[in-house]
């Protein structure tokens, strides 16, 4: 078996997310763009993930990463919005090509805060959740 890799479990994330109807973005966002009224947004920062082992034989096949979602909004209702949604989206199990998954776990957040150095002025909500799986 190979290790697992981390891109496959991300794209389960955003496909869950644009399923719900989100736009998302991964690492950033791109020049030029911000929200509007009709169009808040996720950005996606995942860390690397891990290949656990599964056994004493030390076969490097379960995952484990952890990605944040960053909400964004023009208001903080907005931004709140956003995060509940992706919230609902994110309540499943994702479906990983070759792997069982578990639902994504949710591990902690940050307050609503306002980002006064982008124009025009936007509010974010971070938070970040634990991805697991295992070869089916």
């Amino acid at each position: 078996m190979t290790a697992p890799a981390v891109l496959p479990h991300v794209d389960a994330v955003t496909a869950a997310l644009t399923g719900a109807g989100l736009t998302v973005y991964l690492g950033g966002v791109p020049s030029g763009v911000s929200p509007t009224p009709a169009t808040p947004y996720v950005v996606l920062y995942p860390d690397p993930g891990r290949a656990e082992t599964a056994s004493l034989a030390d076969d490097r096949v379960n995952f484990s990463g952890v990605v944040q979602l960053t909400c964004v909004g023009l208001t903080a209702e907005q931004a709140m919005s956003v995060s509940d949604r992706a919230i609902a989206a994110l309540s499943v199990v994702l479906t990983v090509d070759g792997r069982a998954s578990w639902k994504p776990e949710s591990l902690d957040g940050q307050p609503v805060q306002r980002d006064d150095d982008v124009v025009p002025p936007c509010f974010y909500a971070p938070s970040r959740y634990r991805l697991r799986s295992i070869p089916s």
